[in-house]
């Protein structure tokens, strides 16, 4: 069976995205889905970008006026309430100085949806490749992941933690795999603590536009994952655009079976549904 939720996508109200939710909307309608979340930004502290880059991001460039986005989806839905069920989800950024504002964001509204994700490392920007500037990356990676598993630990209002190997799309070495193997100890570690207090993960499809031949995370961490008792697998495409909604989901059923899944899961308030592959 198909999959039929997108549960990760972004529109205009994400600092990182132009695009307006009905545009969203239409593309997931088109691509036959039933269901999507949308997942806005918010990441308190965010780091500046380097002095000369493009984009010119500064700390409160993922600051969501959650008010004024919960409108216009509460509008969106009953607009097209006949066609299609969205949710009203959250990214929001993990950090060890913002545990207290995310706890405070993440109980001002009721979402139905809270994905938990890791986009700094020691407070940079990895996205640009002057952070790797006489770093190692295997270095990086194994820094990226402890520090996920210290930010877990310290804050627990999320549902499912996000593009788990997400550092690895950047990589300015353009070597876009890893192995598990090299880093299983820290891994284990981080999916023991999701599975004991009922954390899921996602499947986010979007490593495939970024030069990955996995999805988030690989094959090898979802196997992982399952043997340890996990069960709870959302499935996103991180979408900014209507043009990738949906993005690499006709792979996502045989890749979720073939690590032991016989589900997938969408999230309404706060609690998992599971629908069968």
């Amino acid at each position: 069976m198909p999959i039929l939720a997108d549960c990760h996508m972004h529109s205009h109200h994400s600092g990182d995205s132009d695009a307006s939710m009905e545009s969203m909307i239409e593309a997931a309608i088109g691509a036959g889905l039933d269901t999507i979340a949308f997942t806005e930004h918010q990441d308190f502290c965010y780091a500046n970008s380097p002095e000369g880059a493009e984009d010119v991001v500064t700390p409160t460039s993922f600051m969501l006026n959650a008010d004024s986005y919960l409108y216009e989806l509460l509008n969106m839905r009953e607009k097209y309430r006949d066609k299609i069920r969205i949710e009203f989800g959250l990214e929001i950024g993990l950090q060890e100085n913002c545990v207290k504002d995310n706890l405070i964001f993440a109980r001002a509204h009721e979402y139905d949806y809270i994905i938990g994700s890791q986009h700094l490392v020691g407070g940079q920007d990895p996205y640009y490749e002057s952070f790797y500037e006489g770093k190692d990356e295997k270095e990086v990676f194994r820094q990226y992941l402890t520090e996920t598993l210290t930010n877990i630990k310290k804050f627990h209002n999320f549902d499912c933690l996000g593009h788990m190997d997400y550092i690895v799309r950047y990589f300015p070495s353009g070597n876009r795999e890893y192995s598990y193997s090299e880093y299983g100890d820290i891994i284990d570690e981080i999916l023991k603590h999701l599975i004991e207090n009922e954390k899921g993960i996602e499947i986010n499809t979007k490593s495939i536009s970024k030069g990955m031949k996995e999805f988030h995370p690989c094959m090898a961490v979802l196997k992982r994952y399952r043997e340890l008792g996990g069960e709870i697998v959302t499935v996103g495409s991180d979408a900014h655009k209507p043009q990738y909604v949906g993005s690499e989901f006709a792979r996502v059923p045989d890749v979720m079976l073939e690590a032991g899944f016989k589900y997938y899961c969408v999230y309404e308030n706060r609690l998992p549904e599971y629908h069968k592959l």
